[in-house]
């Protein structure tokens, strides 16, 4: 048994066996971190939320981190992290409602999730959304080159070609470059990301952005400006502020690193929004 105040470890499903960790005690926060991450990169380290009086979960994507690939006949496509999501809740959660926390892929999970159980979620964080409610065939094969590189040159090849094609500010190249390979090595299974790098972004979150506009949830979406972080648009974290109806939009300062990067910041803001009456009375 873990030490009090130790993660427990959780497996929920079979094929595939999703894996994560549950920590604190409190009003449940899920979160739902971005494709070719894994749980330890929505909050990087912080526990702030727990000692803000939260338990804390997170998991690995199917594919991603500890958990396993998608089986023959399954893939990477929402609908399926969906399901993924809905087990991890079913499992760790129970009936109660939670704060739902998602960034990048993980934030279009939280949305498809919340657009389909909006009974379930006290309040919605969107970190740094890309999905703009069409699939651009540009978008795809930038993916398809990411994927391509990672399956012919491992892991530094795919660093490599986020070095060239994503066009990162010279200020920030280090801080990327680094912060890319250290989470690249956190998967057990390269290949199964070769396989949701191709798949994910041709899987529509949601059919258009008018969806959201029926989303009557207090929400929290956390732009980064695009100096640093330019795979995740700032204009496309105001539109979905702008399309959610009871949103708030945040960024970090211009010149500091994304907040989404500021595991402590990240937990604060997170934790401020929880604390709201808005979402604290939603909680159970």
């Amino acid at each position: 048994m873990p030490a009090a105040g130790e993660p427990t470890p959780f497996a929920v499903g079979e094929s595939p066996e999703i894996r994560g960790e549950r920590v604190g005690e409190g009003a449940p926060v899920v979160l739902c971190h971005g494709i070719t991450a894994t749980r330890r990169y929505v909050l990087h380290g912080s526990r702030a939320l727990e000692r803000a009086g939260h338990a804390v979960v997170a998991y690995d994507a199917r594919g991603h981190g500890d958990s396993d690939p998608a089986p023959e006949g399954q893939g990477y496509g929402y609908p399926e992290m969906v399901g993924d999501l809905e087990a991890v809740v079913a499992s760790t959660v129970g009936e109660g409602r939670f704060a739902l926390v998602g960034h990048s892929m993980g934030s279009h999970t939280a949305l498809a999730y919340a657009l389909r159980h909006p009974e379930r979620v006290a309040g919605l964080v969107v970190i740094g959304p890309v999905y703009a409610g069409a699939i651009e065939a540009d978008a795809l094969a930038y993916w398809d080159g990411l994927a391509d590189s990672l399956k012919e040159g491992g892991i530094e090849g795919f660093v490599d070609y986020i070095e060239r094609e994503q066009g990162i500010d010279p200020a920030w190249r280090e801080t990327v470059l680094r912060f890319t390979r250290a989470r690249m090595r956190l998967h057990r299974n390269l290949g199964a990301l070769v396989d949701a790098l191709r798949q994910v972004p041709r899987s529509a979150p949601f059919e258009s952005m008018r969806s959201l506009e029926g989303l009557d949830l207090p929400a929290l979406v956390i732009a980064s400006h695009d100096a640093a972080d330019p795979g995740h648009p700032y204009a496309v974290a105001a539109a979905y502020a702008e399309r959610l109806p009871r949103a708030r939009l945040i960024a970090e300062s211009e010149g500091e690193s994304p907040l989404a990067w500021q595991g402590g910041g990240l937990s604060r803001e997170i934790a401020a929004f929880c604390a709201q009456s808005e979402v604290a009375e939603r909680f159970d």
